[in-house]
């Protein structure tokens, strides 16, 4: 098991929270970026600049078992399809009975962009945010550890 995180949108906040508890966890991290991004770890994959180049290495490097960070919801539901588990630096595990909901309304939203339709961004990140995503993230590494409950 592993811990790959799509560096290219992560917060940094959420970054730091991976790297203390995949230390804590004693959990291999890798954090995947193009080279437009300054990532300080020793695990660092660097990819090219085309587009989706960092979900195609994150893709190509996921197994059953590990655990994506990610906000990207397309990202997302491939790992799921690859056994791995898929989290959101908001703290929201993406599950498989939810995900098409999900591409839908990024479809959704995307067509009506095109059209010149408008929609909002996210919310400014907030120290919630971090909170459910460290806990989130520890439950996950427990359950799939096998080293207690389901939730923390």
């Amino acid at each position: 098991m592993k811990i790959l995180v799509d560096a290219d949108a992560c917060p940094k906040s959420a970054l730091h929270i991976c790297i203390k508890v995949a230390e804590k966890y004693d959990v291999p991290m890798v954090t995947v970026a193009n080279f437009s991004h300054h990532i300080e770890w020793d695990h660092h994959v660097m990819v090219g600049n085309d587009p989706q180049e960092a979900d195609l290495k994150i893709i190509n490097s996921t197994e059953t078992g590990d655990i994506v960070v990610t906000q990207d919801w397309g990202l997302a539901a491939i790992v799921l399809g690859k056994g791995a588990r898929g989290l959101s630096p908001a703290g929201r595990e993406y599950r498989s009975d939810k995900i098409d909901f999900l591409l839908e309304e990024r479809y959704i939203k995307a067509k009506f962009r095109r059209g010149g339709g408008r929609t909002k961004g996210p919310k400014k990140r907030s120290f919630e945010d971090d909170q459910r995503f460290e806990a989130c993230l520890k439950r996950i590494l427990i359950q799939e550890k096998g080293e207690g409950p389901s939730s923390v």
